[in-house]
């Protein structure tokens, strides 16, 4: 029996977080540096993952693990990778280490200046990190549907209680107002999520139901679902596979977030810590647009097409209107959040684009917006906890005091407005070239998100980093070893992958194409123009490039 690696992967988290969680009370150094050391072997065992994956094996899953769990309701406990989950499993286990690292302090109790505040314990916040780990990476595995949705909603206990008890201590409003905002973006998180958790679990049942009618017992496996349909054993009238579609759809339209189911997003990240709000935009949210790639397009192929034009307007709505609403903000926190919904309509764009640069832009946003979204979130988070403000106001001349401080914010904002040279570049690009070709007008009117970004993110370092040096500011001390070490390895990565994105593509090309074929569509043939060639056709008359280069 091989080594269950994917299990591993998930169970090291797990294993930590209720390790750092045990500690004693008065063991805050020591539960922090466990954290670290179990997120640091998760990620070691994520790296062996990525080296042992094949890209060009066949099947669509590999390192594949299955068991049987509630035999009687077909549901096993099976895992499976293809290059999109490898990424994004590389992905989460990567941040993880940074998060930590980056709120080394967000949860040590204020006990000289608040000493009834002994509830914030520094075992939880860290136990409740790896926690969440440990789901999200299960999610990215799981291959069993019914398995996958334990995971999907189990994160929500572990983010609720990040947000609502660890939140923000930069409001600026008051101990009662802070916590009060703070209850009340945990409770709106969790009752979005849950309300789509729980839609989708009407689907699930449905799916079951569907599969136990035609294959003679029901089924949760993805693998099995989709080549049974393959074989024409299982098939799922129109109607009954669109409102299953609609049901899982719902579901990681508000994890992603989508529009108009974006609205938990802003108050989460803004009254989080910022280690927790990259945890938040990073990390949890890929689990939604990753599961539209894994399991709406899979499962439902012809829904996903039937749907596709209403879901690229949505898309298209959520690019320019978050990118609107980030021009507007005056909280730091709050900008990079509607500039995160902006992104997250961009992926979806090239996802239900269904054209192979679309997709394979869409899964490397997901894992380059990471990134870049992890460096511009960590370098604020350090920037506000110096000034005690998250309000753009209240900052100027920061560069002239800080120097290193505002070249990392410079470089996380020049990757999130997607300069070329930087990782997200190239993903963006890739996904507006493969809107175009399928929806040209879609694909043109998403560009104006570009331009937008460049606003949002110029006028924010202007704000902030330039001009007189603000009397609070005088002595802000730049950067640490610490968190210097949390922010150059972003860095470097969003500069590497901006030149050579090579190692990435090659990972997820081949489940692009699989996902491609199983709701068989093939991208758009390109065109030229060419002159008249007798028996052509007339001057200027479109042909397929194939058709150009016989008529030469």
């Amino acid at each position: 029996m091989s080594f269950p690696l994917l299990t591993a992967v998930a169970v090291v988290p797990a294993v930590g977080a209720i390790a750092t969680a045990a500690l004693p009370a008065a063991k805050r150094n020591a539960a922090k540096w466990l954290a670290l050391l179990f997120s640091l072997a998760t990620f070691a065992l994520a790296l062996v993952v990525a080296f042992r994956f094949d890209p060009g094996a066949k099947g669509p899953f590999q390192l594949t693990e299955s068991h049987a769990w509630i035999s009687d309701f077909g549901v096993r406990y099976e895992l499976g990778v293809d290059g999109i989950a490898v990424a994004l499993i590389a992905l989460t286990t990567l941040l993880i280490p940074f998060v930590i690292l980056a709120g080394w302090h967000d949860a040590d109790p204020l006990e000289e200046a608040e000493p009834n505040r002994r509830w914030r314990p520094t075992q939880g916040f860290f136990a409740l990190i790896l926690a969440v780990e440990a789901m999200v990476v299960l999610s990215f595995e799981a291959t069993d549907v019914f398995l996958f949705y334990i995971f999907f909603e189990a994160m929500l206990i572990p983010m609720y209680f990040l947000i609502g008890g660890f939140g923000d201590r930069a409001g600026g409003d008051g101990e009662e107002q802070e916590a009060g905002r703070r209850s009340y973006a945990a409770v709106k998180f969790l009752l979005y999520n849950l309300a789509g958790g729980l839609i989708m679990l009407a689907a699930v049942i449905g799916l079951y139901a569907v599969t136990a009618d035609q294959l003679g017992s029901g089924t949760f496996s993805l693998q099995q679902i989709v080549e049974a349909r393959a074989a024409g054993k299982l098939d799922i009238g129109t109607g009954t596979e669109r409102l299953l579609f609609l049901g899982f759809f719902f579901a990681f339209a508000v994890k992603a977030p989508l529009w108009p189911l974006h609205t938990w997003l802003p108050g989460a990240m803004g009254e989080s810590t910022s280690p927790v709000a990259v945890l938040i935009t990073a990390v949890v949210d890929k689990v939604g647009t990753f599961a539209m790639l894994r399991f709406c397009l899979q499962l439902f192929p012809e829904a996903s097409s039937w749907a596709t034009p209403v879901i690229l307007v949505l898309a298209l709505i959520s690019v320019l209107y978050g990118a609107l609403l980030a021009v507007a903000q005056r909280d730091i926190k709050r900008l990079i959040a509607y500039a995160s919904i902006s992104h997250f309509g961009f992926i979806i764009l090239g996802i239900f684009a269904m054209t192979t640069q679309g997709q394979s832009g869409a899964t490397l946003y997901m894992v380059n917006h990471g990134i870049s979204t992890a460096a511009l979130m960590l370098v604020a988070g350090f920037l506000i906890s110096r000034r005690g403000s998250r309000l753009i106001a209240d900052f100027g001349g920061v560069q002239k005091v800080a120097p290193v401080l505002a070249g990392t914010f410079l470089i996380g904002g020049l990757a999130t407005l997607s300069l070329p040279g930087l990782a997200p570049f190239v993903s963006e690009f890739l996904v507006l070239v493969g809107t175009f070709s399928r929806y040209p007008v879609i694909g043109i009117i998403a560009t104006l998100g570009i331009v937008l970004a460049a606003l949002y993110v110029l006028v924010l370092y202007q704000r902030t980093m330039t001009g007189p040096v603000k009397t609070e500011v005088k002595s802000m001390p730049d950067l640490r070893v610490r968190e210097l070490v949390v922010v150059a390895p972003l860095i470097a990565l969003l500069l590497f992958l901006g030149v050579y994105p090579k190692p990435l593509t090659d990972l997820v090309d081949p489940a692009v194409g699989h996902t491609l074929s199983v709701v068989d569509k093939k991208d758009p043939k390109p065109t030229v123009q060419v002159d008249a060639v007798p028996g052509q056709g007339r001057p200027g008359h479109t042909v397929h490039d194939q058709d150009a280069e016989a008529a030469k």
